[in-house]
């Protein structure tokens, strides 16, 4: 399509050579010479002089576009974003002028962008992480890099001067799509952020990135915020989630992990009706908190092996009360959301639960809403199979995830358990934002013919409010925390927790 003209008097309307030429590229270049009507014929040697020029700029031209192929095969990957290769040059160039000093390096990954494909399809989600990652480019400044290396995943370079804007963007912004972009959609992303010191050695790329890529990850199972600066503190965090990996295999070898049940409770009749099964690692006496563990654990198929041994322990316990002749109530399992990977998933938790053999109604399996990005698709079949063998299923945390209302929707969950964000404290009042929330959250899981439970329970006005939306199942310190074995058995013989009927006077 390019049209070059080495000199043009304005008179030329007679052609007097005309050629074709195929490159090696492939790229095909035509050579068109005109003279004016009235002018003298060229000789021989003249044609020969300007087949040679006008050859000689052909090569040029396919030279260029050459370079230009060279440039976009080699630094820009199939969706046209500038690649790792591109990065990793523009990182080099600024070492050798020394400029990565006061720059800001940020590795980051667009969060629940699984969710954005399937709510507004493949061709509107595309525009839609162009149009981000123009943002993101307009937000770095005019020396601020940005390229893709792969997914929905990000590395940026930029002055440091410049980080409100671009967390900005980062921490969420309208993205607009659609034929008139008259559509739009919030973006957001987790992201690992270096501040490059001044006595930084650069001695490879990786090495920069290794330490926006391990903020990251942090960043993606924070709970305090989605952009994570590497750190002292970090690296310290880092070399206890390589510890806890690297004890795993042994400490579930040696059944240091063990199972904690926490009662549910309805609170209409004080009666125990259920209890869900919490982990606990307990290592030369003492025991890990959850919160370091599980997170790490999150990170790689490790939690996969220790959800089944889980289901496994739960299951056995069960067998041993039947056995025993104890009213047994049902027992849910939490399952993460990694085991959706696993085509034959149903397959190995049945296999747990008849290996066991125990009646299927004993079991609840809860996927929490917030663990990971996954297609409703593979949801909707585990959720299906385990309710075909008869086992219950529960969505955990409803509330706290990127797309509720859509997972209740799409898919024919057993419970909703409703996270203690809805649940009022006892300072609010019934026409509080939090109240009626709560209130309509109740009755909707009610209309939907769901069973409905409250977590975090931990008041006697809290227990009221239950009861006065008619949410009859709740769990929490109220009424116990996470219970040993033995202690849980206790309960269990009990069977009840004192509790006052609905509509009594408070003291």
């Amino acid at each position: 399509g390019e049209t070059i003209v080495d000199f043009d008097n304005g008179r030329g309307d007679k052609i007097v050579l005309k050629k074709r030429i195929v490159m090696e590229s492939f790229a095909v270049l035509k050579e068109t010479l005109f003279i004016a009507e009235d002018d003298e014929e060229p000789s021989p040697e003249d044609m020969e002089k300007l087949d040679i020029i006008v050859r000689l700029l052909l090569r040029f031209v396919g030279y260029n576009r050459l370079q230009v192929a060279i440039e976009k095969f080699g630094y820009y990957d199939d969706l046209d974003y500038p690649n790792m290769r591109y990065f990793k040059r523009a990182v080099e160039k600024f070492e050798e002028e020394e400029k990565l000093y006061g720059k800001t390096a940020v590795y980051l990954n667009l969060r629940h962008f699984s969710l954005v494909n399937q709510e507004i399809g493949r061709i509107n989600a595309d525009s839609v992480m162009r149009n981000y990652f123009d943002l993101l480019e307009m937000s770095s400044g005019e020396d601020g890099i940005v390229a893709r290396i792969g997914g929905d995943n990000f590395v940026m370079l930029f002055d440091r001067s410049l980080q409100g804007q671009v967390f900005e963007v980062i921490r969420g912004i309208s993205v607009y799509y659609g034929k008139d972009s008259e559509s739009s959609i919030t973006i957001s992303a987790s992201a690992g952020v270096y501040d490059i010191p001044q006595d930084f050695v650069l001695e490879s790329t990786s090495d920069l990135i290794e330490k926006t890529v391990v903020a990251c990850q942090v960043a993606k199972t924070s709970t305090k915020g989605q952009i994570v600066f590497y750190g002292d503190e970090l690296v310290s965090r880092r070399a206890t989630y390589v510890n806890i990996q690297s004890m795993f295999p042994v400490a579930i070898m040696n059944r240091e992990f063990q199972v904690y049940y926490q009662p549910k409770v309805n609170v209409m009749t004080g009666e125990m009706v259920g209890a869900e099964a919490l982990c606990r690692w307990f290592r030369d006496g003492k025991m890990v908190s959850p919160g370091d563990f599980i997170p790490v654990l999150e990170q790689s198929s490790s939690i996969c092996q220790l959800d089944f041994y889980m289901l496994d322990s739960v299951c056995r316990d069960i067998k041993r009360w039947l056995s025993m002749g104890k009213k047994v109530v049902r027992v849910s399992v939490n399952l993460s959301r990694k085991h959706l990977d696993d085509d034959k998933l149903l397959e190995h938790l049945m296999e747990i639960i008849r290996d066991n053999d125990i009646p299927h109604h004993y079991i609840e399996i809860e996927l929490t809403e917030t663990t990971t990005d996954v297609g409703f698709r593979d949801l909707k079949r585990v959720v299906n199979g385990l309710q075909s063998e008869g086992i219950c299923t529960s969505v955990d945390d409803f509330g706290m995830g990127y797309s509720s209302l859509n997972l209740i929707r799409e898919i024919p969950w057993n419970v909703l358990k409703v996270d203690r964000c809805f649940l009022p404290t006892d300072e609010e009042s019934d026409k509080s934002i939090t109240s009626l929330m709560f209130s309509n959250v109740i009755h909707m899981a009610h209309d939907m013919g769901l069973e409905c439970i409250t977590e975090g329970v931990e008041t006697e006005k809290q227990v009221e409010i239950l009861q006065n939306n008619q949410c009859t199942i709740a769990q929490g310190f109220f009424f116990d925390r996470p219970l040993p074995v033995a202690e849980f058995e206790e309960r269990l013989d009990r069977g009840t927790y004192p509790i006052k009927k609905p509509g009594s006077r408070r003291r």
